[in-house]
């Protein structure tokens, strides 16, 4: 019997049946998720079911979340991030272009750099490293990696790790410059549904997802509802409606997918670089901290703001802090927004080449 990656199952859970696997993975899930969301932890339900995938594959569980809904929970992270491109983004984009196109480039070279870093001393393979560094939405990242061939699981262990320090990092900030203007609310998982535009957004998502897969383009089931979901949605063609159970059920899929793939030498040789990747991540925060402090002085921008636009990834927990904090949140959504779409578009071209050089010196 073998696993994911064809590596013989041993441990605890090897020779337990499928149906008992997945209820073991499922309580697991359960109970990590809810632990994180009480402790505040960022991307809790990816998390949550991530480790738990981990637990069960590393145990000897011989399971795989399937292709069809694997697609389909890309495909409605692809319209999630749709949803977040709106028409006073765009309009905050094209008053100050330059400066967000700037700030992102700097952004950009300074990930790239500690990426080549980390390849060129083999602290992880080939592009790996790059896509772990790039400072886009984690999720999108993970899946864009496996589309261009590096290991989807390391590169989701770096970009969770800097999520992570990111969203601890703007809270504490936040929190002590200034006090939010709302508590936190608890999540309404089964709300009242506008079911023309749900069922616009599922069409969007299964067409879409469809639709990518078969023009065989890298996360075509992921890019495509994205591209073509922000221009109906900019356009004010099509509001785009998601419920949380939907995204629970979405991010779920997404965190079991890679859990399930990573096996004990993988995890090993994760933890070994763990303190390279904390340092990287810290060293990039630290680099954006210091473009929010030149924004600050040199287009009065106030500083909170600036810190929360240029805080590399994490999107979503930006948003969260920036919509409970007396900030300038289109500003903030426009600087993370321009970020995510230029790190999406350079991204698989400049991963290779920064992993082609780092290769060519090594040898």
């Amino acid at each position: 019997m073998t696993g994911p990656l064809g590596v013989p199952g041993s441990g605890r859970l090897a020779g337990v049946r499928p149906p008992a696997l997945w209820g073991v993975l499922f309580a697991l899930t359960l109970l990590l998720s809810t632990v994180f969301e009480i402790a505040g932890i960022p991307a809790a339900l990816l998390l949550g079911a991530l480790i738990a995938g981990i637990l069960v594959g590393t145990n000897g569980g011989m399971i795989a979340v399937p292709r069809l809904p694997y697609f389909g929970a890309q495909a409605i992270v692809g319209c999630l991030i749709a949803h977040v491109i709106t028409a006073d983004i765009v309009a905050t984009f094209l008053d100050g272009w330059p400066l967000f196109v700037a700030v992102v480039i700097a952004i950009l070279a300074a990930s790239s750099l500690l990426g080549w870093v980390m390849s060129r001393l083999r602290i992880l393979p080939g592009t790996t490293a790059i896509w772990g560094s790039s400072p886009g939405a984690a999720t999108a990242m993970m899946l864009m990696s496996e589309a261009y061939g590096a290991d989807m699981r390391l590169v989701a262990f770096m970009q969770y790790v800097r999520v992570v320090l990111v969203a601890i990092t703007a809270s504490v900030i936040a929190r002590f410059w200034l006090s939010p203007d709302g508590a936190a609310h608890a999540v309404v998982w089964f709300p009242a549904i506008h079911w023309p535009a749900f069922i616009e957004t599922l069409a969007l998502a299964g067409f879409g997802g469809l639709l990518g897969r078969w023009l065989g383009l890298p996360a075509g089931a992921f890019l495509v509802p994205l591209a073509v979901g922000s221009v109906l949605h900019v356009t004010g063609v099509m509001e785009i409606e998601l419920t949380p159970w939907l995204l629970a059920a979405s991010y779920t899929l997404l965190g079991w997918n890679v859990g399930l793939g990573f096996t004990r030498p993988i995890i090993a040789h994760a933890l070994r670089a763990l303190p390279q990747i904390v340092l990287s991540s810290l060293t990039l925060i630290a680099f954006c901290g210091g473009l929010a402090y030149l924004l600050t002085w040199t287009h009065n921008i106030d500083p909170l703001t600036a810190y929360l636009a240029t805080s590399p990834g994490g999107m979503d927990s930006v948003a969260i802090i920036a919509a409970s904090t007396r900030v300038d949140v289109p500003f903030v959504m426009a600087l993370q927004t321009v970020r995510f779409v230029i790190v999406m578009l350079v991204g698989p071209w400049l991963a290779k080449a920064v992993a082609r050089n780092a290769a060519r010196l090594y040898r």
